[in-house]
């Protein structure tokens, strides 16, 4: 038997559960037993983000065929409303268009 974390975090919350697998259990097994036990917790997650969202381990990319570890936390991932990198180029040029007009 092993033991894993599966995570998942929205921008009002974290959600984390522990889940006990057998030693030849996926990242999707990890998932099924998570899965399970948020819909007895009533924990408001997207049942496609369960099916199709990307996973990892500690913050590594990793297929839902992977082996899991024991100890690992395993991580579902939620798409970003927006690309970081552009967002803050947007503030930068903001910041300095604000800045050249105050002088």
């Amino acid at each position: 038997m092993k033991r894993c974390v599966v995570a998942y975090a929205t921008r009002e919350r974290q959600y984390s559960w522990d889940v006990e697998l057998p030693a030849t259990a996926t990242i999707a097994d990890a998932l099924a037993a998570a899965r399970s036990a948020a819909e007895r917790e009533f924990a408001a997650i997207d049942p496609a983000l369960w099916e199709a969202a990307p996973v990892g381990v500690f913050g590594e990319p990793r297929a839902r065929t992977a082996a899991c570890e024991d100890g690992d936390r395993i991580e579902l991932y939620r798409p970003l409303r927006a690309d970081p990198r552009a967002r803050r180029r947007e503030r930068v040029q903001r910041e300095r268009r604000q800045g050249a007009k105050r002088r």
